[in-house]
């Protein structure tokens, strides 16, 4: 169908020759999304992932051992052979000995947001490790806290930076980017496929030719404590869109908010189950490539995202921003206006603001502070 044959139609089943007032939506993001598309400019290549089948990681359990491949560890346990193990505790990262057939990787994170400093014994400890990658640049933190999404992208950008300057490019493909996958499905897709090019985009500054290796797991900001079935239901989509944007790792957060139950737990990875084996969506490189809307939002997230850490780096990089609190303010400022939009239905939560139970209890300035990026839930202020 030609342009003009689908404005014809529409304008006939909306009744009114302005369409596009009606089609076209806002969004926070600055991401401008046409109601129709029949062409995209500049086709992307294939953007690969460094593992061939997204890994499918569950909170290590005794009850699943046999079950499943990989784990999220952040307590010792002998004897797991044949495994890969992604370490979520610094003391046990320093007390393991990987074996030469194990695959270890680290999610610890060496940035000390509070300090504004890399933990420099830290990272020297990890690197000495025969892990499969040693250095985990985390960014989930700062989408839980309501950063934008190309700033998410650009802070992962500016942390890497930071490492290569003190321990050389090298250190490149010893990274892990751990990612929080947010509610909005094709932007959090696009999102995954935007950092490979801006990431790789780096690399080639060091004459390297890097894909990210990325860990994907479910967003905390979105669920609500009264509303577990909802939760399962938005967790469920975040992994599709992990799997589908090219994740090489994802791992679903347990969606009882306040507690965690050996039912919840396993509930919670089964997730991953059905969609890896009902729709292989695990298997693919790069499912998403071709179709012309993602392939323009990952374009303009690519370019926002690379035009704001460019600005990092022009005014003195992550850690001396932190310092002076520029990007917390910047974090703070797009987490405030997002949660606004919650407040006033624009962001919709279904049992929280859409079908409300609960009144407003805090205000969004209660929730956030200006000088901390610090994890906050949408539904908190109705809790």
């Amino acid at each position: 169908m030609s342009n003009i044959a689908w404005e014809n139609l529409v304008k006939k089943q909306l009744k009114t020759e302005d369409i596009y007032s009606v089609l076209t939506k806002e969004n926070l993001e600055g991401i401008t999304v046409k109601p129709f598309y029949d062409e995209i400019p500049q086709p992307l290549i294939n953007l690969p992932k460094v593992e061939e089948n997204t890994h499918l990681v569950a909170r290590y359990h005794e009850s699943v051992e046999e079950d499943v491949y990989a784990f999220l560890l952040d307590h010792n346990v002998e004897n797991l052979l044949q495994k890969t193990i992604f370490v979520d505790n610094a003391d046990l990262a320093g007390h393991i000995s990987p074996k030469e057939e194990d695959q270890y990787f680290s999610l610890i994170d060496v940035f000390d947001e509070k300090e504004t400093v890399i933990n420099d014994q830290l990272v020297k400890e990890l690197l000495a490790k025969q892990f499969r990658r040693n250095i985990c640049v985390d960014i989930s933190l700062h989408q839980n806290a309501g950063a934008a999404i190309y700033q998410q992208l650009g802070i992962a950008l500016a942390k890497t930076k930071e490492l290569i300057e003190r321990y050389g490019p090298e250190i490149v493909n010893k990274l892990i980017f751990r990612m929080a996958i947010g509610a909005n499905y094709f932007f959090e897709m696009a999102k995954l496929r935007a950092f490979k090019l801006v990431f790789n985009q780096l690399s080639k500054e060091y004459d390297a030719d890097e894909i990210p290796y990325i860990f994907a797991e479910t967003s905390l900001r979105n669920k609500a404590v009264s509303d577990n079935e909802n939760n399962l239901i938005r967790s469920t989509l975040e992994l599709a869109a992990a799997m589908i944007g090219g994740a090489d790792a994802v791992f679903s957060n347990n969606y009882l908010v306040d507690r965690s139950t050996e039912n919840s737990e396993e509930i919670s990875f089964k997730q991953q189950i059905v969609l890896a084996y009902e729709s292989i969506i695990n298997v693919f490189e790069d499912a998403s490539n071709g179709s012309y809307f993602i392939e323009d939002i990952t374009r303009q997230i690519a370019e926002k995202s690379w035009n704001y850490f460019v600005k990092i780096e022009e005014a003195g990089g992550y850690l001396e921003l932190m310092k002076q609190g520029m990007i917390q303010k910047q974090v703070y400022d797009h987490a405030l206006k997002e949660q606004k939009w919650v407040e006033e239905g624009k962001i919709k939560l279904i049992g929280v603001n859409l079908y409300p139970k609960l009144e407003v209890k805090k205000s969004a300035e209660d929730l956030y502070h200006e000088s901390e990026i610090k994890p906050v839930r949408w539904a908190q202020m109705f809790e």
